[in-house]
């Protein structure tokens, strides 16, 4: 946690990245289960790293569209906590179905909304967690894309339960503008520190926490803002 913001890497594929990760002070390590995804990681390549990976940061299973009894095994598995996307027309039934599998506090929901189509609060109950990131088609995370900051805000003023989380398109240059306009308290990033997809830059993750660190400064009375 920087200045009361947690952050989360994800799309971690490696046990030195992830301990570079925890070395910057991530709240949250994500490792990508989704086999399309270019940060696609094994299960069992998970497993195999969990003993040497740092105790410090909760580690976050991505996947997507999950059958139900997954959820119980990702958690088996040595997962603290699961993101679990899906696209935003999925029944509100299946949605229960998730949410029921594990407990709701480990449970991170991620639908994919398609721009200018509103999100339906229906679902928010079922969650500790709403993951808001930008929208392309086809792809589920990692676009790179800015998100809509405007819209985050809205929704995290309107509906203070669940807690949120922003994501898309974060790197070092835009994180200080992302928390003034959005004032989130938990970030995501992802391509925005990265040398190619899947391996990170450790530059430019120490850039993003500087930065982060830097915006919550400046814009924190409490730390002199």
């Amino acid at each position: 946690m920087i200045n009361g913001i947690r952050f989360k890497i994800c799309g971690l594929t490696s046990l030195v990245d992830a301990e570079a990760a925890d070395a910057c002070g991530a709240d949250y390590l994500g490792f990508n289960l989704y086999p399309k995804s270019p940060r696609f990681l094994l299960l069992d390549a998970f497993k195999a790293m969990l003993p040497l990976l740092p105790e410090t940061g909760k580690k976050v299973a991505v996947v997507v569209e999950p059958k139900v009894e997954e959820l119980p095994r990702l958690i088996e598995s040595g997962f603290d906590l699961v993101q679990l996307h899906f696209p935003i027309e999925t029944p509100i039934v299946q949605i229960a179905l998730w949410s029921e599998a594990i407990p709701k506090d480990k449970i991170w929901f991620a639908p994919r909304v398609p721009t200018g189509t509103a999100m339906d609060p229906a679902f928010f109950p079922l969650a500790s967690t709403i993951f808001f990131d930008s929208y392309q088609a086809g792809v589920f995370g990692g676009t790179g894309q800015i998100s809509d900051w405007s819209k985050f805000a809205s929704l995290k003023d309107k509906y203070s339960q669940p807690t949120w989380v922003l994501a898309g398109g974060l790197n070092p240059e835009n994180i200080g503008q992302a928390i003034a306009a959005t004032g989130a308290k938990i970030v995501d990033v992802n391509s925005g520190i990265e040398a190619a997809p899947g391996v990170k830059d450790y530059a430019k993750m120490k850039a993003f926490v500087l930065a982060l660190h830097k915006a919550t400064v400046k814009n924190n009375p409490a730390y002199g803002g």
